[in-house]
């Protein structure tokens, strides 16, 4: 599902009531509500869904596949989401 698709989903969800323009406006403040916690350095939670926080990845050394060459590759950040149980129970094993 992209987001174009979330958008129609969110919108039939919504009821006929709702305009496209409307569901891609509650979609968007959602995914900016994630941003805006995540970039306070903030796990943003979301019960019975899942959970995403940022992880910190430490430099190390790589190898350039093409060259074999080796390169530094710095410390970075990146961000890890983890399923909550009621989306895990409803995904089955």
């Amino acid at each position: 599902m992209n987001k174009a698709e979330l958008v129609e989903s969110v919108q039939k969800s919504l009821g006929k009531t709702t305009s496209k323009a409307q569901a891609e406006r509650a979609v968007a403040a959602v995914i900016d509500g994630i941003k805006g916690g995540l970039k306070k350095g903030k796990p943003v939670q979301l019960v019975g869904f899942g959970t995403f926080k940022i992880a910190n990845r430490k430099a190390r050394m790589g190898i350039n596949p093409k060259t074999g060459e080796k390169i530094k590759i710095k410390a970075s950040k990146s961000v890890k989401f983890a399923a909550g149980k009621d989306l895990k129970s409803k995904l089955g094993k």
